[in-house]
């Protein structure tokens, strides 16, 4: 009882300086001489014990109770634990560690906080469909406020993984297939959960630590399969894909999860250039790296060794924290006895997780996320969803709007009044609105499409509704798809009598609101699809729907790009809505009636069918390319059956108004080595409405030393115009936009020529040449 006073004393003397304040005080020198000596008090056992991070499972109910786990942590066996919700329980928990472990060593609280907590934005390869980095930040912000309330300090976030395959369901939880992009969203994503200034990060007890993930290369899986092989150059990984890991590192990450797939033949956890030449060495990573979920077992299946070699390996190689496998604390300190693992490799894997939980201010107040008043303040608030509802409405991409039947006008915005039929299997569903990853969301409080746009437009729009068909032929195909809480409820009248139902509604509205997609759950991990047609059935139905001569909307749920070619000849409006959070319905409703112009850009190619992929903008040309504007020719590199382009380009978007681009004026027609240049172009809102326009900055290098892409993304804004206005935007060129790893990975700019591109999506640009000298 005396080691649990005095620390209490300690706390209370502390009380009268908030954590910030009292870290505010401190230097890395006091870091290192309290965690010295805490290391000189701990035992093997507890210094293995902080490298374990079990899943919770049910180690309380209201009050901690006696289980395996809570023995652990009442013997020192555990650093750390992930997915418990409730800061109730988190505090009971963090009780036993610092009540009755010997040294009082908090835990750390970790949790799939991917796109928000309670509040639900966007899923990430939607947020980034933005383009809007304060918006992406403040969505951070808000995750990290909400999740720290309910006594979560850290997140299993941002997911930056290049991904170029949309068969991959993960791509859901990235955002999309251009690095420098990913870039800037990783370093914003950081920010906006950890602090916006690098070195005063994790101080407020609003503040939790990131984990950039999964590092290295897994969007590149092969056939697009999750946890597949993955093999590649290092040239081209650096080129192309290491960038959004770099950015989070310089942003200050406070920790990185290893990735599952293999790299060089070595798996990801296991990988010592990965995680200690590169992420330490090179990019001078000084966090801590955690493993995924059992990714230290699975090492086993990779054929690698058991479980006492494998977990060898991946501590030797860098790895600190073991999720879930309890290898290192099953095999740990036999290895150390037999000389497989050296105490000083021990030693700083422990030092590494002692200082996370220093820098978070753990040390000072174990209980600094435990406040059991800010639940009801800080999560779901009116302020959190009034900003995801204006974040999920620029989110959506504009896929196409046209004239239905005889009409003259495009199809949207639609007018407030007579009456809009919603139809389909996504139609009525709360809990698919905020899509896969969002593990505390609250899924029966997050209205549907159909409820939203009632209470919407009520007096205003009669809103009727019939679900149309199931989601999929197949239920055993709908069942893996709707997992998690998220069913269907699969309806078991016959495809005729929901379509016959579906038909009548559709007979008495003056349009058509055709909600169909996928379920959310359709992507997300272990969701890969060799198919990416919209499901038989709900083809089946939105033809049907068009035969009425009823003006419809295809509102397009999806987690990746789908193959929309019938649908793109067919369908006069396409507004792809992604999974837009919990506030979903209303953002539909804002841009479906006009109170919002649609902005979103793609940050992901849409094939016109899966034989395309991988298919994106960065691509290489081969020795023989297909000449502009052909869509075969003999002995060049083509398809018999269809052409090159993509369905979508990377960069495209509608809206409700035009935008016209000037053409592009440099301040100089040379650079030098040490200089910049200024390439402006003038954006002129050409239509009635005003709106926003992501203004894209493409570059080539035309000639190299190794071959290089036909263009690159270097830069983008995005601006606000009103009808009719004007503005100028101006991009800095930098010799370090021109730069690129060479063949001996020397990362160079080299003199020559470069094409300057500019405009409103990849394919449709302004182009202006620029010497480096």
């Amino acid at each position: 009882m005396k080691k649990v006073f005095r620390r209490t004393s300690v706390l209370l003397a502390a009380a009268f300086l908030s954590t910030a304040a009292v870290q505010a005080q401190k230097s890395p020198q006091d870091m290192d001489r309290f965690i010295d000596a805490l290391m000189k008090k701990m035992t093997v056992e507890e210094k293995i014990g902080q490298l374990n991070l079990p899943v919770s499972g049910e180690i309380v109910t209201g009050q901690a109770k006696n289980s395996d786990v809570a023995k652990k942590v009442e013997q020192g066996l555990v650093g750390g634990l992930l997915n418990l919700k409730g800061v109730e329980k988190i505090r009971d928990v963090q009780k036993l560690a610092i009540e009755h472990s010997r040294l009082s060593i908090p835990l750390l609280f970790g949790m799939d906080v991917i796109h928000g907590y309670e509040t639900i934005f966007p899923i990430p390869l939607g947020l980034s469909c933005t383009w809007d980095m304060p918006a992406i930040e403040k969505s951070a912000r808000i995750a990290a406020t909400e999740a720290s309330a309910d006594g979560i300090m850290w997140t299993f976030s941002p997911m930056v993984d290049i991904s170029r395959d949309p068969r991959w369901g993960r791509v859901s939880e990235g955002n999309g297939e251009d690095p420098f992009l990913g870039g800037a969203i990783a370093r914003a994503m950081v920010l906006g959960f950890q602090g916006t200034d690098v070195n005063e990060q994790l101080k407020r007890n609003d503040e939790i630590m990131a984990c950039v993930k999964h590092f290295a290369l897994y969007g590149a899986s092969e056939a697009g399969r999750d946890y597949n092989t993955v093999d590649m150059s290092h040239n081209r990984m650096f080129n192309e894909y290491m960038y959004p890991y770099e950015a989070a590192v310089k942003a200050g990450v406070g920790s990185v999860m290893a990735s599952f797939n293999e790299v060089d033949g070595v798996p990801a956890t296991a990988n010592r250039w990965l995680m200690t030449d590169v992420l330490r060495k090179q990019w001078g990573f000084n966090g801590f790296v955690v493993t995924d979920f059992t990714g230290i077992a699975e090492m086993v299946e990779h054929g690698i060794g058991d479980l006492q070699t494998v977990s060898a390996r991946a501590l030797n190689a860098g790895v600190d924290l073991d999720m879930v496998s309890e290898g290192f604390s099953g095999t740990l300190k036999k290895s150390l006895e037999e000389g497989k693992v050296s105490m000083e490799t021990l030693d700083t894997a422990c030092r590494r997780i002692l200082e996370a939980k220093y820098k978070l201010g753990l040390f000072d107040d174990p209980y600094k996320y435990c406040d059991l008043k800010r639940p009801a303040r800080d999560i779901f608030t009116k302020e959190h969803r009034d900003v995801a509802r204006k974040i999920s409405a620029e989110s959506f991409v504009l896929l196409k709007n046209e004239p239905a039947g005889t009409g003259q006008n495009p199809v949207l915005p639609l007018a407030k009044k007579g009456t809009v039929a919603v139809v389909g299997p996504l139609a009525n569903t709360r809990s698919n609105m905020p899509g896969t990853w969002s593990v505390a969301a609250r899924l029966k409080d997050y209205p549907s499409v159909y409820e939203g746009l009632q209470e919407m437009m009520a007096g205003k729009v009669n809103i009727t509704y019939a679900k149309g068909s199931n989601l999929i032929s197949d239920a055993a195909y709908e069942e893996r798809a709707t997992m998690f809480g998220r069913s269907l409820n699969r309806d078991n009248r016959t495809d005729k009598e929901l379509l016959d139902e579906a038909l009548k509604i559709a007979a008495n509205a003056d349009v058509i609101v055709a909600a169909l997609g996928e379920s959310s759950e359709m992507t997300g991990e272990s969701s890969s699809r060799t198919n990416l047609d919209l499901p038989d059935v709900q083809r089946t139905l939105l033809e049907a729907l068009l035969k009425t001569g009823k003006p419809v909307v295809l509102t397009l749920f999806t987690g990746r790009p789908l193959t929309l070619n019938w649908e793109q000849e067919n369908v006069p409006a396409i507004l792809n809505v992604w999974f837009g959070g919990s506030e979903a319905a209303y953002a539909i409703g804002d841009v479906l009636f006009g109170d919002v112009n649609p902005s979103g850009k793609l940050t992901m190619t849409f094939p016109k069918n899966v034989g395309q992929i991988p298919i994106y903008y960065a691509h290489k040309n081969t020795g023989r390319p297909l000449p502009a504007g052909k869509w075969f020719e003999k002995f060049r590199s083509n398809y018999l059956d269809v052409d090159n382009d993509p369905l979508y380009p990377f960069g495209y978007g509608l809206s409700y108004t035009t935008f016209q681009y000037s053409d592009i004026t440099l301040s100089a027609p040379i650079m030098g080595q040490d200089g910049s240049v200024t390439a402006k172009v003038t954006i002129t809102n050409t239509g009635k409405r005003d709106g926003a326009e992501v203004v894209q900055l493409y570059i080539r290098d035309l000639v190299g030393s190794i071959t290089r892409p036909v263009k690159e993304l270097k830069g983008f804004e995005k601006i606000f115009l009103k009808a009719g206005e004007s503005k100028t935007v101006s991009f800095k060129i930098t010799p370090d936009l021109l730069h690129f790893y060479d063949y001996d990975l020397n990362y160079v700019a080299e003199p020559g020529d470069f094409d300057l591109m500019v405009g409103g999506n990849s394919q449709v640009v302004k182009t202006a040449r620029l010497i480096l000298k």
